[in-house]
């Protein structure tokens, strides 16, 4: 049996192996905040047996109808039992962020300038991006 990892630069294992970790890290915190919330041990801003007359509500109105935070103002409701399920996909959606920065000593070690500087570009967009900076403007 061949190993699959004599093909993948150490590059790509630290990577993946960052990214991993990030996924079942995220994974499990959607389990378990939505076993705290379907459960109701912890209250939710939006009532589960209220959920149905809201689904057909554009977004705007749904927030405006439910007094749902939008952006980072979530941060403000995380103990709420259906807004603690964004600490997950909060996770899963920086899990590439962290990965880029865990392979950056290994560009720095042998000296690849080029994927040193994409990767801190592609942090930043990613950063930007998620800080809802261009929101403000629209």
């Amino acid at each position: 049996m061949s190993d699959p990892n004599k093909y993948a630069s150490p590059e790509q294992l630290r990577y993946a192996k960052v990214l991993s970790v990030g996924v079942i890290v995220g994974f499990v915190m959607l389990v378990v905040s939505f076993f705290l919330y379907v459960t109701g041990i912890l209250k939710p801003l939006v009532p589960i047996a209220e959920i149905p007359k809201y689904w057909s509500l554009p977004a705007d109105q749904f927030v405006k109808v439910t007094h749902s935070p939008t952006g980072w103002a979530w941060i403000t409701e995380v103990g709420k039992g259906d807004i603690l399920n964004l600490v997950g996909v909060a996770v899963l959606a920086s899990v590439s962020i962290v990965s880029t920065l865990a392979v950056l000593p290994i560009f720095a070690r042998s000296r690849e300038k080029i994927q040193i500087v994409i990767s801190v570009i592609l942090i930043a967009v990613l950063i930007f991006a998620a800080s809802n900076v261009l929101a403000r403007f629209h």
